[in-house]
C-alpha cells in the first residue's frame, strides 16, 4: 500500500455545492436526489460550511402526512443554511495524502473531509466510502 498517495487519487471532484443564501430545501433535494450525504456550502468558490444529511435529520420536523412542497415551505420558513451548516470544519489540502485522510477519519468524528486548494477554494471531498474503496483496491 502506498503511504504517500495524494488525496486527489481518491477524492470526489464532481461535488455539488450550494451558496449560503440558498434555501434549506435546496440542500434537502440535493441530498435526496443525488444520493450524497454531505453538501459543502460556499461563498463564491470559498468553502464556508458543510451540511450533512444528519444535520437535516436533527431539525426534527414532525409533519404527519405532509407532501414535499409543504415540507419545503416549513423548512425554508423556519431555517436558513447559516442556521444549520457546520462552520468549524476539518479540511484537507489538495497536497495532503490518503494516509492523512485515513488518520483523521479513523478518529470517528467525521464521515467526510472537504479538500481545498491554496486559495481555500473547494476542489473535492473525501468520504469514508472513498477511503474504503481505495483500501479495497489495494487488496
Amino acid at each position: 500500500m502506498k503511504k504517500n498517495e495524494l488525496i486527489s487519487k481518491i477524492m470526489s471532484t464532481e461535488i455539488v455545492t450550494v451558496h449560503q443564501g440558498q434555501k434549506i430545501s435546496d440542500v434537502r433535494h440535493i441530498i435526496c436526489e443525488s444520493n450524497i450525504h454531505h453538501v459543502p456550502i460556499v461563498d463564491g468558490k470559498n468553502l464556508v460550511g458543510l451540511i450533512s444529511s444528519t444535520d437535516l435529520m436533527k431539525l426534527n420536523i414532525v409533519i404527519s402526512g405532509a407532501d414535499e412542497r409543504t415540507v419545503d415551505a416549513i423548512v425554508d420558513q423556519q431555517f436558513t443554511i447559516k442556521d444549520i451548516m457546520n462552520t468549524e470544519l476539518t479540511v484537507l489540502n489538495d497536497t495532503d495524502t490518503v494516509r492523512q485522510a485515513a488518520n483523521i477519519l479513523a478518529e470517528g468524528k467525521f464521515h467526510s473531509l472537504p479538500v481545498v486548494d491554496k486559495q481555500k477554494q473547494i476542489v473535492g471531498i473525501v468520504t469514508m466510502t472513498d477511503l474504503i474503496r481505495y483500501l479495497d483496491d489495494q487488496y
